[in-house]
């Protein structure tokens, strides 16, 4: 059964399903390029792994344990004897650090031109990392290092959460975007955006004059995942969206409206 959303799916986010959603789109986008792409290039998944920490409190990413002493609780007294001239002084609870670290493994899509496997583009979907934190120091260090060079690069930010890719001028009004960057059109590039009720798009992925555009169908990669990671069975619809989640309330209160049959019978 397909997810009840028209187009992006906000639960994924909103229920922390993105993480791994996010991981198997990369791959179903990098088979569908290598399905389309032109004798002569071959896209190809890189990845690296990083500590990155993030703005807000790192529960509101991933699971975390916090040990601590219930509030009201009776102390326990200690089972030494205080040390001489300690009476009175206050004693120590030890409990764990909490550390605002946390390990990430970043992947993103290379298209290569055969046979000297030059690097033509990078397409980039966008992880929580690269939005937040330190994590979104070290994309856009990467990103000024990619548009300082001959290589097109593709951005597409299917998250509602976090601070959007810079660009020069405001990013027209959206839930969702992409940026195609392209080589020969620097420093600009063409920004598409649309909404939580709209179908995902085709987006053109550039390649190197005088070859076309490659054409890849966001839809279709996300419908395979969905399927093929059986999203059906675990997500929890109906249930209110966090309201940290930035999504307009009309929208809110429609998208906690929709259940797997309500989307199937859109029609």
């Amino acid at each position: 059964m397909p997810s009840p959303f028209p187009g992006m799916d906000p639960y994924l986010e909103a229920q922390g399903r993105w993480p791994g959603f996010h991981n198997a789109l990369i791959t179903h986008c990098n088979e569908a390029l290598n399905r389309d792409l032109p004798e002569g290039y071959v896209a190809q998944i890189d990845e690296r792994i990083a500590l990155v920490s993030f703005d807000e409190p790192i529960s509101q990413r991933v699971p975390d344990v916090f040990i601590g002493r219930e509030e009201g609780a009776s102390h326990r007294p200690s089972s030494t004897p205080p040390l001489p001239g300690a009476l009175g002084l206050i004693e120590p609870i030890t409990i764990p650090l909490a550390k605002r670290t946390v390990e990430v493994r970043e992947t993103w899509i290379e298209i290569y031109q055969l046979p000297e496997m030059e690097l033509v583009t990078v397409v980039e979907i966008l992880s929580p990392s690269n939005k937040s934190g330190s994590g979104r120091h070290d994309y856009l260090a990467k990103r000024d290092a990619l548009i300082d060079q001959p290589v097109n690069l593709v951005e597409v930010d299917l998250l509602l959460s976090g601070t959007r890719a810079p660009m020069e001028r405001p990013l027209p009004p959206g839930d969702y975007y992409v940026i195609v960057a392209r080589a020969g059109k620097r420093p600009y590039g063409d920004v598409y955006s649309w909404t939580v009720h709209d179908p995902l798009p085709r987006l053109p992925v550039p390649l190197r004059p005088p070859d076309s555009d490659v054409w890849l169908d966001l839809a279709e990669a996300f419908a395979m995942t969905y399927d093929r990671g059986g999203y059906t069975r675990v997500m929890r619809y109906g249930m209110p969206l966090p309201a940290s989640l930035p999504i307009a309330p009309n929208d809110r209160v429609w998208a906690e409206g929709l259940t797997p049959l309500s989307g199937s019978d859109r029609g």
